[in-house]
């Protein structure tokens, strides 16, 4: 039977109960989070593989450069003949180290649903419309002070199939590369105020309240632009006690 979402609030509250209960600071969630159901089938079983030599890895894997990301692919309400349906919005902020310090020529990246809340992606099929002059990939390289910047348009909530009456909190999905694509991170920012941060279990999967919180983007009014769009701030820190919580570990 597919539970419902009271079933998976009831078991939202008892991951959060059991992380109180042990009065640790925790910046990464449990790989195996009955909440969120594709982790019951898919977490990791065995140990993470230890690679002998990861400089080898490095020099046999693809690498890019800075003449690999033009400007443009910062924008994403550029990418195709005409205007994007939705909300614009510009997004930016610092990678930055656990000393606060900035973090050079990273390569971000980002993907994410249309306004409507679709992906263009073959395997989505949410019944929402696609946006021909969207396609929510967009790509950029750090300044010298960290810094990055995107131009795009607010993402829909979308429904799956985590549970009956499941739905996804708008996000956007964010990859950083260090030197080479050996060196990835992904993890999801999310926007302010979005009232179905109690009911998604990815989201509440990271049990701790402030590491949670890292995850939500800062509306700056100071960085909404007249006329154009509407302004979002967030830092990604890799390290330290104000670390973003990285999906693929650190």
């Amino acid at each position: 039977m597919i539970p419902t979402q009271r079933d998976i609030s009831a078991l939202i509250g008892v991951e959060a109960a059991r992380h109180r209960a042990t009065g640790a600071v925790r910046h990464h969630p449990d790989r195996r989070y009955p909440p969120y159901r594709s982790s019951e089938l898919r977490h990791p079983a065995h140990p993470l593989v230890t690679v002998a030599d990861p400089d080898a890895v490095e020099l046999s894997g693809p690498v890019f450069g800075v003449t690999d990301v033009t400007e443009l692919d910062a924008d994403l309400t550029r990418q195709h003949a005409g205007e994007p349906l939705g909300e614009r919005i510009t997004v930016t902020g610092r990678v930055l180290d656990r000393a606060g310090r900035p973090v050079r020529g990273q390569l971000v990246e980002i993907w994410q649903a249309n306004a409507s809340g679709r992906y263009a992606h073959q395997r989505d099929q949410h019944p929402a419309p696609l946006d021909p002059h969207f396609t929510g990939v967009g790509r950029c390289l750090t300044g010298d002070d960290g810094g990055y910047r995107f131009t795009t348009v607010r993402p829909g909530a979308y429904p799956w199939l985590n549970h009956t009456n499941a739905w996804r909190p708008a996000h956007i999905h964010f990859s950083l590369f260090g030197t080479a694509f050996a060196q990835r991170l992904v993890t999801q920012m999310y926007f302010p105020g979005d009232p179905l941060f109690a009911y998604d279990p990815i989201l509440q999967a990271v049990t701790d309240d402030a590491a949670r919180a890292r995850l939500v983007a800062a509306y700056d009014h100071d960085l909404s632009v007249p006329q154009w769009s509407l302004g979002y701030r967030w830092d990604i820190v890799l390290d330290g006690p104000a670390a973003t919580w990285i999906e693929e570990g650190r």
